[in-house]
């Protein structure tokens, strides 16, 4: 295993007037090689120019379009993507029930607190409340004239009151009243390129970690009230972070299958080989991961990846899926089943990742 990579640390904070709005191609570099993937795919002016009242068309091929984020609701799974759709599973993501949406906007992520009060994002600075489990949702936010109507990436709420949202070209927005009332926190950052910022996770027994574009890191210990801009050890995009059930513990995956742990909040990294029996490769860059709750990790990518660590991220075995379609995000059943999200709709696998009944 290589060495740990170190770097210093600092806590600065950036005027308005300094940040640099970056190229309009920047867009491309979103919370996930399949972000990319989904933006290729729509048309160029017929999702951006919806009306964000209109809602959603219910479709009975919902739950086979592109999804992008999946999360828990108690024990209901809820799984958000393109044109607007969200849906629900109650049966461990057999069958899909399409919710009620007031956008036909793609969305990019989900989050719930408790089994009925949870929050989703997308594009069009969108974001989305429900209070009866994902069945139904109401529009808290939306910014359609913020650069293009570029997207929200990622939401984080550490209880019912505190939320946090990142975004395209560096958006931090946060709450402490569930949603009620939204701040642009974005300039608390020093991210003056205003790097778009893919991912924000908790760290168990440290504080919060935000992942971006050119391999930017943040972290705060103080419940977001400040950040240290980290330097981390990768300077190609990050597209996702996690914490493990280790304290201070730290997961960072991204472009190209790069994956990096630390043990330190952030301070010190390893790059953590992949390992696979039948001598596949990680090919593909990782777009997606969870916490399950027995303590594993799986990670999910580009190209069919399902990598699944059981020693706190020390080392991955990695699945390369025969469909090779590609992967965005990824929770379990109740029986140890994985419900894989991403191009091809929600997909059941085997706890390995693999198509049912392999190993």
């Amino acid at each position: 295993m290589s060495e740990p990579v170190m770097w210093r640390t600092q806590s600065t904070r950036v005027e308005p007037a300094l940040r640099i709005r970056p190229p309009l191609a920047k867009i491309l570099s979103l919370c996930s090689v399949l972000s990319i993937f989904a933006l290729a795919t729509l048309p160029a002016h017929a999702e951006s120019n919806a009306d964000p009242a209109a809602y959603a068309i219910e479709s009975p091929k919902a739950a086979r379009s592109l999804l992008l984020d999946v999360a828990h609701a108690g024990k209901r799974l809820v799984a958000v993507g393109e044109r607007g759709h969200i849906l629900y599973s109650d049966d461990d993501g057999k069958t899909w029930t399409q919710s009620k949406v007031p956008t036909r906007q793609m969305l990019t992520a989900v989050t719930f607190v408790n089994d009925k009060q949870g929050w989703a994002v997308g594009h069009d600075a969108q974001i989305l409340v429900s209070q009866d489990g994902g069945a139904t949702w109401t529009q808290q936010f939306s910014d359609i004239e913020r650069e293009e109507g570029s997207p929200f990436l990622d939401v984080l709420f550490t209880d019912e009151n505190h939320g946090f949202v990142v975004g395209s070209y560096g958006a931090l927005f946060t709450t402490a009243d569930g949603g009620k009332n939204w701040e642009d926190s974005s300039d608390i950052l020093d991210n003056p390129d205003g790097y778009h910022l893919n991912a924000i996770a908790q760290i168990k027994g440290s504080g919060l970690f935000i992942v971006g574009e050119m391999g930017s890191m943040f972290r705060s210990a103080d419940d977001g009230e400040t950040w240290e801009t980290l330097t981390g050890p990768y300077e190609g995009s990050l597209f996702g972070v996690l914490g493990t059930q280790q304290p201070g513990v730290v997961l960072a995956y991204g472009l190209r299958g790069n994956l990096y742990r630390s043990e330190d909040f952030g301070s010190n990294w390893e790059k953590v080989e992949v390992e696979s029996a039948n001598g596949n490769e990680l090919e593909y860059g990782l777009a997606g991961g969870s916490l399950l709750d027995d303590g594993s990790i799986v990670l999910v990518g580009h190209g069919g990846s399902v990598l699944k660590s059981t020693d706190d991220g020390r080392s991955f075995g990695l699945v390369n899926r025969s469909d090779r379609l590609s992967l965005s995000s990824v929770a379990a059943s109740s029986n140890g089943t994985l419900i894989l999200v991403g191009q091809a709709g929600a997909q059941l696998a085997s706890p390995t990742g693999a198509e049912l009944g392999q190993q």
